[in-house]
């Protein structure tokens, strides 16, 4: 990472606290982490500033607002310039049903995750994609029966150089 300051056990077990509850106050972070209050807050401004924290959010279950369904799709296109991706993901991209969407190597080219009230929603979605002239040859939907697991994000520690589970 270009820029990134160089993270010790107490920065990446700060990541780690705020990644379980980004609520969690300074000086109960401090606590947990084994500084105290001001050096905890100073090393989260520093982490902040750093773009290693992206930012702070809420966890919604969608189930008590509403009805919802996930999608899966994978999608495959025409042609495969680099135009051919930007102009596909620069589309894609302005749908706010879409929660990911991912280039992947293998049978096909792109791998999307909707969130939507409902088939029908979604297939009007995908109808209107292909008419848009975007270049989707084809594409397949894997509708979710059941979410087994969703962790939202990699857990900070098994991805940091040296530190252990």
């Amino acid at each position: 990472m270009i820029n990134a300051p160089k993270l010790d056990r107490i920065d990446i077990n700060i990541l780690a606290e705020l990644q379980r509850s980004g609520r969690i106050t300074n000086a109960e972070l401090a606590d947990k982490v084994g500084l105290s209050a001001s050096p905890c807050l100073t090393r989260v401004k520093r982490l902040e500033s750093a773009g290693l924290i992206a930012g702070y959010s809420a966890i919604i279950n969608l189930a008590k607002i509403g009805t919802s369904q996930i999608v899966f799709t994978s999608v495959t296109l025409g042609d495969h310039r680099r135009a051919d991706f930007q102009k596909f993901e620069t589309r894609i991209a302005q749908y706010e049903e879409l929660v990911e969407c991912h280039l992947v190597s293998g049978g096909f080219d792109y791998l999307l995750k909707f969130v939507v009230r409902g088939i029908a929603e979604y297939q009007e979605m995908m109808e209107e994609l292909l008419e848009s002239g975007i270049g989707v040859s084809k594409y397949f939907s894997y509708i979710v029966i059941k979410t087994a697991v969703a962790r939202g994000q990699a857990p900070v520690k098994l991805h940091a150089p040296g530190l252990s589970r």
